[in-house]
């Protein structure tokens, strides 16, 4: 029986994967003042989670991250679509995004925006959407 040697793969990855995650945290927070966002963020977390798959397998995988991607996708959406259509409780029209400073003990002055709140929603989205196409793809037989 021939037992394919992926060693260098598993090494690489781990890096790759760390750099890729960092990369789409980064892309994520800087998304509503800077090019990125939550799409962006969400192909480029799905790119280092596919590596991981592709490097240690599903049995492997399916205990480090046991999380069902399927249940992702609603919730990102309500996510977005209700930072959408809280702008109508205020008043303003759909999508209309504002933002405020607020003291944190520990972090002190930090500004939060509502369209945070909508890419994080579009985050997850895509994250949900892009790992159950190919996980499905790669389970068929």
């Amino acid at each position: 029986m021939y037992k394919p040697n992926d060693l260098i793969l598993r090494t690489t990855t781990s890096l790759i994967a760390f750099i890729l995650l960092g990369f789409s945290i980064y892309l994520l927070l800087a998304g509503h003042n800077a090019p990125g966002g939550g799409f962006v963020g969400g192909l480029m977390t799905s790119a280092a989670v596919v590596l991981m798959y592709m490097a240690y397998g599903t049995t492997v995988m399916e205990k480090v991250l046991p999380l069902n991607y399927r249940l992702l996708i609603p919730g990102g959406l309500l996510l977005a679509v209700g930072t959408g259509v809280g702008a109508f409780v205020f008043g303003q029209p759909f999508l209309s995004h504002t933002y405020g400073y607020f003291h944190f003990p520990v972090l002190g002055e930090l500004e939060l925006a509502t369209a945070m709140l909508f890419d994080i929603g579009v985050y997850f989205t895509v994250l949900g959407v892009t790992i159950s196409i190919i996980l499905s793809i790669a389970n068929d037989h």
